[in-house]
């Protein structure tokens, strides 16, 4: 067991420890530049997926919207709560700039990497569809790079399905516990028995479960945040001034001034958004869309609602109450985060806190059982390893919800996330260029007045395109 923790302490330096985040950036920034600033060119556009007039016409589909809710449901979880509250305590105000910062730049590196998910899906017998990164690298880089497809197969399942659901189970279960006194075998039971109901009906029950669940929880803490914004109306420019004057060292409210708060900054931002880590693009391709762009386009606006909405209410909530005291010794998160909501809203918000990290830690659940079951098909096409899957994720819900020390098994987590996250930026990379031809592609028809472009394979005959996933499609029900 040493030897195992040392190999993959090894690991985790070697990614999450110097290389990787500036990768994740720098890559972001490259992909911004020769994508003529995308995110800000489509960003209208990311709004018209919320509208009923652009869902899908076969009631068996999963939707753009569908495809939205479920990768936000992914990406917002304990991160958002407690995630924030570290990144100021330990990087101070200046921290919430830099999250901002890698989101704006995080939303292109979403839109090419889950419109190469689209570009490469596989239509499935039941009329759905997989894709992701490992299909990306099989289909657009050819068979000879399969063995790296297999790679990040085994990191996905391995992180995601198996090590963070254990974490998101010790999360609820501890939450329950500590604000309504509720023994963890009580939460561990009903979360498991509802997470196994949820996942035994495949994507298509995940993703009706997200579209009720996700607004839920996204909307309520908004609105939360909404009215403390708006009680401490009169203090928000002073938040302000301080979130850019230590952003860029003008102010130090920590040690370590700027370099403190874009280290934090960045490192939450990438863990939250997800952007660039290859999780998303696995949800993304499961649309039935006419075009891949569109799908990157909704998911570049998942980064945004993640970023840009939902973790700033967090940093609002915070900053603007009395228990977050700039430099003082570190507290838990989620306690910092809940005593905040105590001092401006009073006692009954520590339970409404718990409900909402029941929901954000059960959607997470399903979403990284998803990302570990897309995974698994790459691998093997067996029904009964799916099965199995199912049951072995249920169990290790359980056993981080009633055993939480049990959590520590799974130290391989993080690092096998940092590895998977390398392998897709090394697949984006190589196939950017593919996804340059796309998006001319997308900007052509719109210039010639197309409103909502619809891909033809025979335009590009040289790529392995799933013909069957881009035809059939009726023009007039689908999401652009």
């Amino acid at each position: 067991m040493a030897f195992l923790e040392s190999l993959f302490g090894v690991i985790g330096d070697l990614t999450w420890g110097w290389s990787l985040i500036p990768i994740l950036v720098v890559l972001g920034i490259f992909i911004t530049a020769l994508t003529g600033f995308v995110q800000f060119e489509f960003f209208k556009r990311m709004f018209r997926v919320l509208s009923s007039k652009n869902q899908s016409g076969d009631p068996n589909a999963i939707s753009a919207r569908a495809a939205l809710l479920v990768s936000v449901g992914g990406r917002v979880g304990g991160g958002n709560i407690a995630g924030v509250a570290v990144a100021i305590t330990l990087g101070g105000p200046g921290a919430v700039f830099w999250m901002w910062a890698i989101a704006l730049v995080g939303m292109a590196t979403s839109l090419v990497e889950c419109s190469l998910a689209q570009l490469y899906k596989r239509r499935e017998p039941d009329g759905t569809f997989r894709g992701g990164p490992a299909r990306s690298i099989i289909h657009g880089l050819g068979e000879d790079y399969k063995w790296l497809a297999m790679l990040y197969a085994v990191c996905l399942i391995a992180a995601f399905a198996i090590g963070f659901n254990a974490f998101q189970g010790n999360t609820v279960a501890g939450a329950a516990q500590d604000s309504l006194g509720v023994d963890r075998l009580w939460t561990g039971a009903l979360l498991t028995v509802i997470a196994g109901f949820i996942v035994f009906g495949g994507i298509r029950r995940i993703a009706k479960a997200a579209d009720v669940v996700v607004p839920v929880m996204a909307i309520a803490y908004l609105l939360m945040a909404i009215v403390i914004i708006l009680i401490n109306i009169t203090s928000i420019p002073a938040v302000l001034s301080s979130i850019f004057l230590n952003a860029f060292g003008l102010e130090q409210a920590v040690g370590g001034g700027m370099g403190a708060a874009l280290a934090q900054g960045l490192r939450r931002g990438l863990f939250s958004n997800e952007a660039g880590l290859g999780s998303a693009p696995n949800v993304a391709a499961t649309a039935d869309v006419r075009h891949p762009i569109s799908q990157g386009i909704t998911q570049s606006f998942s980064v945004f609602i993640d970023t840009i909405l939902i973790c700033s209410c967090t940093a609002f909530i915070i900053l603007l109450g009395d228990v977050y005291v700039p430099g003082a010794e570190a507290i838990d998160g989620v306690v910092l985060t809940q005593q905040s909501l105590v001092s401006h809203l009073g006692g009954w918000t520590q339970y409404f806190l718990t409900f909402i990290l029941l929901l954000f830690a059960f959607s997470s659940i399903i979403y990284n059982y998803y990302l570990g079951e897309n995974a698994l098909t790459v691998l093997t096409e067996s029904v009964a390893a799916r099965n199995a899957l199912r049951v072995i994720v249920m169990g290790i819900v359980f056993l981080g919800a009633v055993a939480p020390g049990a959590t520590s098994v799974f130290f391989f987590s993080d690092p096998l996330m940092g590895l998977l996250a390398l392998v897709n930026l090394i697949a984006i990379m190589m196939l950017l260029p593919t996804c340059l031809r796309i998006l001319r592609d997308f900007r052509r028809q719109l210039k010639a007045g197309v409103d909502r472009p619809v891909l033809n394979p025979n335009d590009f005959p040289d790529l392995d395109i799933d013909r069957t996933a881009w035809t059939g499609v009726d023009p007039d029900a689908q999401p652009a």
